[in-house]
């Protein structure tokens, strides 16, 4: 079976929340006159909820609705959460496409030896399907970008930590848990990985390193790019002894010796 590479978006990508996607909340507030400016802790909180429709849907309190003259019936306020999101999505995507956001390390080099050696390449994540593409041709090039499957936004029910959008990916790329390995940067995304039955690399950002990562197969402050950018390991169950930069021999031995561990399946659920 081909093995899978797949890849949350935000925060393993690219650091994209405190200097992306909440600079583009706070200015589609201002755009839309609505006096609401989340500060960086606060939006860290609201890192808990996944997606960016479901964090702009708390604001719909009956306080706020009463102050901000906020419409009180809910399709009406579903429409204005997509006006919102919608509008917010273009100011991200501008921000990313002006390159002032890097990509993390490792990430280009380790998806050309994954294509290289066969593998296949995806992104599962919560956020707008614009914003996932805009964020991967950044961080690797439009063209191993084109190489890549994309399931993101709206296309499940329900976003991580439920496992669906792994569900999804499993089924459309046609392989099975055994031959995928994640990574993912939140506890959120090591809970639906997980829950979807794949072993899961953490590469922790600048709002996750003090999560909790119980189940996690290797958790790394980054990729790395030898020399200038070393990947520091926190947690190596497997003993996988990663020195510098996460390779793809080492995804390859972590994916072994997860599906190896005791307490493990090569069954997912059925989607």
């Amino acid at each position: 079976m081909t093995p899978a590479l797949v890849f949350d978006c935000d925060g393993v990508l690219a650091d994209t929340e405190r200097d992306g996607h909440l600079p583009a909340f706070n200015a589609t507030f201002a755009q839309f006159g609505l006096p609401v400016r989340w500060s960086v802790e606060e939006y860290g909180r609201l890192l808990a909820i996944g997606g960016g429709k479901e964090r702009l849907a708390t604001l719909f309190t009956p306080e706020n609705v009463a102050a901000y003259g906020l419409p009180a019936d809910p399709d009406e306020q579903k429409a204005l959460i997509a006006r919102w999101h919608k509008d917010k999505t273009e100011r991200y995507t501008a921000l990313i496409a002006s390159g002032v956001l890097p990509a993390r390390p490792g990430i280009a080099r380790i998806a050309a030896e994954a294509l290289a050696a066969g593998w296949l390449l995806a992104v599962a994540s919560t956020s707008a399907e614009a914003s996932v593409q805009a964020v991967l041709e950044h961080a690797v090039g439009s063209e191993l970008a084109g190489t890549f499957s994309v399931f993101a936004g709206d296309v499940v029910p329900h976003k991580k930590p439920a496992p669906d959008i792994y569900l999804l990916a499993l089924h459309e790329l046609g392989v099975a848990p055994a031959d995928v390995v994640v990574v993912e940067d939140s506890g959120n995304g090591l809970r639906a990985a997980r829950a979807a039955g794949l072993a899961t690399l953490v590469t922790v950002s600048s709002y996750t390193a003090d999560e909790d990562f119980t189940g996690a197969a290797l958790v790394v402050t980054s990729l790395g790019d030898l020399p200038d950018e070393p990947a520091t390991v926190l947690a190596d169950p497997y003993g996988l002894g990663v020195r510098g930069e996460v390779r793809l021999d080492d995804i390859e031995r972590l994916r072994t010796a997860a599906g190896d561990a005791p307490g493990t399946t090569s069954k997912g659920a059925a989607l």
